[in-house]
């Protein structure tokens, strides 16, 4: 059977880039983009849209009936930072879209389902180092909140139904393509942009906050593979921890700083502060690497080179 693939969410910072990839690698009328709203140019002429409302279950259904969809990846969300600001929308937001889903796959709709979780399940309890994959999780943001809820219903769903969820936790991601949505990582992204345009940042989160992060290349790839993978191999069924690198403020502006020497940080934290100290400061993803053969390829350097360069050569083009 042809694959039929529908990103929900798919002008988002992930979903722009896990759309692109997908048709690169199925054909661009295998992949159905949907959002709410029109995406960049490239997203947009790269293949068949849809406008699709997450929270409209109808809406979704008539998608999958039109393009005979089998798989179906499950990307809108309201993020940490901006979920904080509009906490009974956010909870609305990412509770109702994946019951749209989870409903539609246990009804057959939907042949397998991916659903993005997150660090932010993670809370002041959790131990910071090494996060190992089964821990206390006591979330102090709506947004992690709402994916921990997401990850055991995920459970309960395959457990109970025999739904085909398959999620994982994303650390912070950065990437050059798309803006960051509103996440409390997003600082790692906006550092290089102001590295080049004004040589200094100032960044709201101080200069020893450890987080977990990843390159966006390296998220997409986890993320394909995840659907790729036999489903007997998908031993975890709420959410596979997935880790690459760990570094902080200050340690990501001396790498910073040996391409751009000029380069200076300052630091005015804000409320977002407070929720990345809630968060691990390294993750253990031995589970993932084990059970489906995850391995990132990026380190802070070798992002940070290609951050600048592909950065670098936009503006240029501008």
């Amino acid at each position: 059977m042809n694959k039929s693939i529908l990103i929900i969410g798919a002008c988002g910072q992930i979903g722009t880039e896990l759309t692109l990839k997908l048709r690169e690698l199925y054909g661009k009328n295998a992949v159905i983009a949907s959002d709410i709203r029109e995406g960049s140019d490239e997203l947009m002429q790269s293949g068949p849209f849809e406008f699709v409302n997450a929270m409209e279950y109808d809406s979704i259904k008539n998608v999958l009936e039109t393009y005979k969809v089998t798989e179906v990846y499950l990307m809108a969300a309201m993020l940490s930072a901006t979920g904080e600001k509009f906490p009974d929308k956010a909870w609305e937001l990412n509770m109702n879209s994946l019951f749209n889903v989870l409903n539609l796959a246990k009804e057959g709709a939907i042949k397998k389902l991916f659903w993005p979780s997150s660090i932010a399940v993670f809370g002041p309890t959790t131990p910071k180092e090494n996060t190992p994959q089964e821990t206390v999780m006591e979330p102090t943001t709506v947004y992690g909140i709402s994916k921990l809820a997401g990850e055991r219903w995920c459970e309960y769903y395959f457990n109970k139904y025999g739904v085909d969820v398959r999620s994982i936790r994303y650390p912070g991601i950065i990437s050059w393509k798309t803006n960051p949505g509103g996440g409390t990582t997003d600082y790692a992204v906006e550092i290089y942009h102001n590295a080049l345009l004004i040589g200094k940042y100032n960044s709201f989160l101080n200069k020893n906050t450890k987080l977990p992060m990843m390159y966006m290349d390296d998220a997409i790839s986890a993320t394909i593979k995840i659907m790729e993978a036999k489903s007997e191999n998908i031993k975890i069924r709420s959410s596979y921890n997935l880790a690459a690198m760990s570094f902080t403020p200050e340690e990501i502006a001396a790498e910073i700083k040996t391409f751009l020497p000029e380069f200076e940080i300052s630091y005015n934290t804000d409320f977002r502060q407070r929720i990345a100290e809630s968060w691990p400061r390294s993750i253990d993803d031995s589970r993932a690497r084990e059970d489906w053969g995850w391995k990132h390829h990026f380190d802070l350097k070798k992002m940070s080179e290609n951050m600048l360069n592909s950065l670098h050569n936009k503006y240029e083009e501008l």
